[in-house]
Order: C-alpha cells, then structure tokens, then sequence
C-alpha cells in the first residue's frame, strides 16, 4: 500500500479515490474503520468517516483509529482529506484531527490544500476562492452545519489548532517544486506546523505535489491527489482498466438528493423539468409513520420511466431556514436522514441497484444503509465524482458532494449505464 487516505465523509472520499484512480492507482475505498484482519490488494486505500461535523473528539478518535489500521498494512504516506470548502468552523474539526494525525506519526509539520481548481476552489494569497467568490461570500456562508464566514485559511487554521501557520504563496510555487521544499524548510526553522499552500490551477498542484513526495502526512481537498498520485508512477503497474471494475450495470436507478447547496438546487431544477420527482415533506418524515411507505408506492411506479426518479429534500436557503426555525436544525436533518435510510433499504429490496445520491451527509447514511462495506471505483462522471460498485458487485452508487458537478449532472450519471434509461 502507498497512499493511505483518511476522509471526513464518504462524498469526500470517493472524490478522491476517482483521481486516484484516474492517475493510475489501484485504489479500493473502505466504509468505516476497516477490521484488523480485513486485508486489502491495491496501490492507495481510501477510509471514508462521518467525521465532518461531529463531537471533536469522536472526529479524533475515528480518524486515529483509521491511521493505526492504514500504519498496520505498511502504508508510506498518508493523507488527511477534507471538503475543498474547508468545512470546519473555528471549534474545528479539520485543526484538531490534523494535529492528532501529526502526533500520532510523531511529526510537526504538513500541509494545508483544499483547492480544487477544476471545480472552481482556489487558494490565493492565503484566501480560498469558490469561482470568482471568496468564501465567505460565497453560497457556504449559509451552510447549515459549518457555515464559512472566513475566507483566511490561516486564520481559520490557526483557530482551531494548536499551533501555527504559514503561507507558501503562489510566485514560490511557480518557481518549481524545488522553490518550495526550500520555503517548507524555511516555514519548518519558524516553528511553523502548517504551510498554507496556494494553488490557482492544475500546474500549481502538481508542483505542490512533487514537493510533498516526503512529506509524511498531506492534508487537503481532492485536487492534490493527482500530483501525489504521479510520485508512485514508477511503482506502478498498468492500470489502463483499473476503472472498469467500477461501472455501474444495467439496472433500476433512483436519484436522492438530500444537499441544499447552490449547485445542488440548480441540478434538481434541472432534473425536474426532464425526469420524475417528489419533494420530502419534512413535517410527514416527523410525524407520519407511514410516509416512507407512500413515497416508496411512488418510486416503484415510476422505475421504468426514461429517467430515474427524483425524491428529494433540496431547498433553496430561505426554505431551509424557514424548514429549521419550525421543526429544529438538528430533527428536521435527523429526520430526512432516517427516511432516506429507509427508503434505500425498502428500494434494494425491491431491485433497484443504482443509486445516485447527492450530499455528503445524505451518501453516507444511505450507504451505510445499505450495509456496503468498500467499493472498486470506477469512472468519473464529473471531476472529484466516480461511479462505484460494492466490493460484492451487487450495488452501484454515484456519490455526489453538494457543490459538484454541472447543472446536467443526474443525467449525465445515467448516460453510463449499459443502455440510457430504466426500460
């Protein structure tokens, strides 16, 4: 094992595994801190957590607990992966389980990239960008969990842990991959524990990339995968159709999306006008026992239309603040949760065996749900998107972070089936 990955939710995760992948890695991704004697034949291993937004300490502990494992297995350098929108307020979780990782593999310095240029993030002077929007007012601002009213990514880095960053700025990238070896020695000599990397396109994260080939732990969004990727390209062999294993089968396909972001409100907008939909009631997911029971009658009877249906619980930022002053943040979120649970378990059980799910909160209940231990990842639908398949070939999921892809995307999802549409 060469790369050992640790993300923060399981959107995330497949993210990067499909640039791994895409770069030449066999690349396996495990749902869940794996069991010690679960052994695993690939090039780079992915952990995907729900450690995004829960307790600090139980973030910690997860994320040390899946570095153990990854260390048992030989693993030679190991990666921390976060959402390139840095979704971590100042009580954390991004600091605490950075500093943790360093401790536990007895180092004191790594690096901070979330950009993801081709979807739109850059780091500039020190500021993540979200296209032409700093963070900060950018759609994440109202994020319901971790809303991003900072833009400094070393401020909102030396918040919430404990020690101290610095910048690597964009001319000391361009200078090559030797220009910052020499600036991360130089940020080492201050006592400095976090260099915060800029990164305006594709050529700055591979040069970030060769300069981090020594670098025991790396921390960021899915953008720098490619570059790490290409350090190992000696060690590698062919894997020309690594991704084949990963292609969804011909099958019933259903579509949940469960984000409020902007990209993700405009995707089911589009997808609406083309395709059959239901919107989730949230006071019915409360208060009606049978509710999950109606929507599935639905479902079923629209399996063989053209396109698969739609049911969602997206809501453009007044009505999802409207949904929480009336029912709670933290209920109306549980409650949509455990419905989309439900369903997905009803709906397997009844034949459906593509699932395309947007969210990150929403992939991971769902793919737990459905009891899928790891997946083979396959082709990308969108950067940072892969279709993948369950370790037992029995499910195929599209795992969609809020925020990715275009406005077409639930149909270009479909368009790798065997065959277009459910007929």
């Amino acid at each position: 094992m060469l790369l050992g990955v640790i993300a923060d939710d399981f959107t995330g995760a497949t993210d990067i595994a499909g640039f791994l992948v895409e770069n030449g890695m066999r690349t396996v991704q495990l749902n869940g801190i794996p069991d010690e004697s679960m052994e695993v034949d690939a090039d780079a291993v992915v952990i995907s957590l729900k450690s995004r937004s829960c307790p600090v300490q139980e973030a910690v502990h997860q994320s040390v607990a899946a570095l153990n494992w990854l260390k048992s297995k030989g693993c030679q350098q190991y990666y921390f992966k976060y959402c390139s929108t840095f979704d971590s307020t100042s009580e954390g979780n991004i600091g605490p389980v950075t500093d943790a990782l360093l401790a536990e593999l007895g180092e004191s310095f790594t690096l901070v990239c979330p950009a993801l240029p081709v979807n739109g993030r850059t780091v500039y002077n020190g500021h993540l960008f979200v296209f032409e929007e700093l963070l900060c007012e950018s759609g994440m601002r109202n994020h319901p969990v971790t809303p991003m009213t900072d833009s400094s990514l070393l401020r909102m880095m030396n918040a919430q842990s404990k020690g101290q960053s610095g910048l690597v700025s964009y001319q000391t990238i361009e200078h090559g991959p030797e220009s910052v070896v020499r600036r991360f020695e130089e940020l080492k000599s201050q006592t400095i524990n976090y260099a915060i990397v800029d990164a305006l396109n594709s050529q700055h994260l591979d040069i970030l990339g060769q300069a981090a080939k020594s670098i025991k732990l790396v921390t960021g969004g899915s953008g720098l995968a490619a570059g790490l990727a290409k350090n190992w390209s000696s060690q590698l062999e062919d894997q020309s159709d690594a991704k084949q294993t990963g292609y969804p089968g011909k099958a019933p396909a259903v579509v949940f999306s469960g984000s409020c972001s902007v990209m993700t409100n405009q995707q089911v907008s589009v997808y609406k006008a083309v395709a059959p939909h239901f919107a989730i009631d949230v006071e019915a997911c409360l208060a009606n026992k049978e509710y999950v029971s109606e929507v599935f009658d639905w479902v079923m009877t629209h399996l063989q239309s053209d396109l698969a249906p739609l049911v969602y619980a997206t809501a453009n930022a007044d009505t999802l603040k409207s949904i929480q002053n009336k029912y709670g943040a933290q209920a109306s979120s549980h409650a949509v949760e455990a419905f989309f649970s439900e369903l997905a378990i009803k709906l397997k059980t009844e034949g459906v065996r593509n699932f395309i799910v947007a969210g990150g909160e929403t992939s991971g209940v769902v793919t737990q749900s459905l009891a899928v231990k790891g997946f083979h990842i396959g082709p990308q639908i969108a950067p940072g998107v892969p279709w993948v398949k369950s370790v037992d070939g029995e499910l195929s999921l599209a795992l969609k972070s809020g925020n990715f892809g275009d406005e077409n995307f639930f149909v270009k999802a479909q368009s790798f089936f065997p065959e277009v549409g459910q007929g």
